[in-house]
């Protein structure tokens, strides 16, 4: 055994609580791989073609920048939680009940990146659409979602989806905290032996 792994030892209690754990975290990532996906595609093949007068003018996610970080975002954290759902799944199977200290640490760290990511482009890509459904009267810009109603609706649809996701990652960052710090903790009580 190598200095940065601890055996776990788990009892009957503990066991079923450590199943439940993994069974949801399982769940959560497959959730935030589906919503992330459907988001991406929802906003990414989202257009709608209006004629204005004599003009064709085409809307398409790519005018908001907003929306092109929120496609992206969410392509990188279906892609992230399918990779850590495949690797939970296979934990499960394999039984395993080492956990590696410097792993949890990565795991931990890029949760949190994920969940702040995906949670900032959340909210960057609502802030776009709050003004193009509303409009800026004060800077001279004029609500579009009168216009592009089919556009605006698709794109709301996506926001709730990348919601969901930024929700479920935000549960999901929690998770990898306790499974990082539950190996800190057991470890300090076999050294202290209880003393305060």
């Amino acid at each position: 055994m190598s200095p940065g792994d601890v055996p776990v030892y788990m009892g009957g209690r503990a066991k079923v609580m450590e199943r439940r754990v993994q069974i949801g975290e399982v769940v959560l990532r497959l959730a935030i791989c589906g919503l992330g996906a459907l988001a991406s595609a929802l906003i990414a093949t989202d257009t709608q073609v209006r004629k204005i007068f004599s003009l064709e003018k085409k809307a398409k996610y790519t005018d908001m920048k907003a929306l092109v970080f929120l496609v992206i975002v969410n392509g990188i954290a279906a892609g992230y939680s399918l990779i850590h759902g495949i690797r939970c799944i296979v934990s499960m199977i394999r039984g395993s009940v080492l956990f590696n200290k410097p792993l949890a640490w990565a795991i931990f760290s890029c949760d949190q990146v994920m969940a702040y990511v995906l949670l900032a482009a959340v909210a960057a890509a609502a802030q776009s659409s709050v003004i193009g459904q509303f409009g800026q009267p004060e800077m001279q810009w004029m609500k579009i979602c009168n216009l592009y109603t089919k556009f605006c609706n698709q794109v709301g649809e996506g926001l709730v989806s990348s919601f969901l996701a930024s929700l479920s990652m935000v549960i999901i960052s929690c998770v990898s905290s306790f499974n990082l710090f539950r190996l800190y903790a057991k470890g300090n009580k076999s050294k202290s032996n209880g003393n305060w």
